[in-house]
Parts: structure tokens; sequence; C-alpha cells
């Protein structure tokens, strides 16, 4: 974060040079009006792609599922789950939802120079991923809502670094107001099936969990 604009425009220049034929770039949901702070660096690349001349086709990536299912296993020893985004809406997918997509933008005709917003079916808070690990593990998992800055110095207690902690409270933060919201179903029409649910992807991961607590009690 903070060099990717510059990354990406001499890869963009290289890939000119190399007579490349076709880029397909993964941008982030809404770029042109997120308040994510992510979104300058994937605004400039969009414009650089433009004026490269080269066949492109952008694909506004939602929030990933499992950015947040993977504090599940944190969740879970802690006894709630934290986090700053309030009631807001998240239509997130799985990694493998918009892999499925990618696949067929580059193997199908017709997607040159569009730009698609990605994201999932349905969306959710989350107090109902909060519910939702809650149901499955079946034990009692509360969703605590901390402001911006707690749940930023939170983090870092935790052991992340200090950028990026506040940066996850501010993507939190935004999403509260919105961000990471989208309805358009575009992802769905381009893999012709509806996206992952948040009742799947947390089941796959609490087999992860229990799989990974299985190994090490055979250590």
């Amino acid at each position: 974060m903070g060099k990717r604009a510059t990354q990406h425009r001499n890869v963009i220049e290289a890939a000119k040079e190399a007579g490349v034929q076709r880029i397909l770039y993964t941008s982030l949901l809404h770029a042109d009006r997120s308040l994510l702070d992510l979104a300058q660096e994937h605004l400039a690349t969009e414009s650089a792609l433009k004026r490269s001349g080269i066949p492109f086709t952008i694909l506004r990536n939602g929030w990933y599922t499992e950015n947040y299912t993977g504090s599940i296993p944190g969740a879970l020893a802690g006894g709630a789950l934290l986090g700053s985004a309030g009631d807001g809406r998240i239509s997130s997918a799985t990694r493998a939802d918009y892999a499925e997509a990618a696949v067929a933008v580059l193997s199908e005709p017709g997607h040159e120079g569009k730009t698609y917003e990605l994201a999932g079916d349905d969306a959710w808070a989350l107090r109902d991923l909060a519910a939702e690990i809650s149901r499955q593990a079946d034990r009692d998992m509360p969703y605590r809502d901390l402001p911006e800055s707690e749940y930023a110095a939170t983090l870092a207690e935790f052991g992340l670094p200090e950028g990026l902690a506040q940066a996850i409270a501010g993507w939190d933060a935004a999403a509260s107001r919105g961000a990471l919201f989208d309805d358009s179903r575009q992802l769905s029409k381009l893999i012709g099936r509806p996206t992952t649910p948040l009742t799947v992807a947390v089941a796959d991961a609490l087999k992860q969990v229990d799989s990974s607590v299985q190994t090490g009690s055979r250590r």
C-alpha cells in the first residue's frame, strides 16, 4: 500500500513493450466513489490502463468473505467477535467466487473495455456473522462493536503492526457507512450461479479450525 500505483504503472508499461494483448485488473468495489483509503491507488491503475492502449477488463472486487471468517479462530478463543462496522451491510463473496469470475472473463469473448462491480448476492452485518458462528459452533458468540480508535488499539495489542491495525479499523468504519455494500449481482451473473452464502463460508472456516485442533492434538 502506498506504492502500488507506481508499481502497477511499471507493469503496464512493461506489458505494452512486451506486446501483451490484454490485461485483466482486479480493482476495488466502486473505486470511483469508495470511502476506503485503498480506492485512490486502484483508480490510478485504472487510469493508467485506459491510457495504455492495451485492451483491458476491470473487475472491481468487493470484500472477500475470508477477510472476516479468518478471524473466527480468534473470536472463538476470545469469546467475542470484534469490529467497528456497526450495522453496515457487507456484500462479500469468497475468493473462489471472484476467481471464477476472472476465469469467465478471460475465457469468454465480449468483456474488453468493460468494468464490473463484483460483490456477493446477499449482504450481511458483523452481528449476522457472530450469530452464524454461534449457531454452527453451538456456543454464544456476541459481536462487540468498538469505536474505530479502540478497535485499532485492540488489534495492535493482538500483535498487528500499528499501520495495519489502523487500516483494518478504518475499513470497518467505512463499511459502517455503506462502503462494502452492492446489490447489482454482477458477480453471480458472470459466474452463472449464486455466490457462496455466508453459512457455507462459516462452515468451511469452522472445519479448518477443527482440523487445526485435531492436528495439534496429534503432535
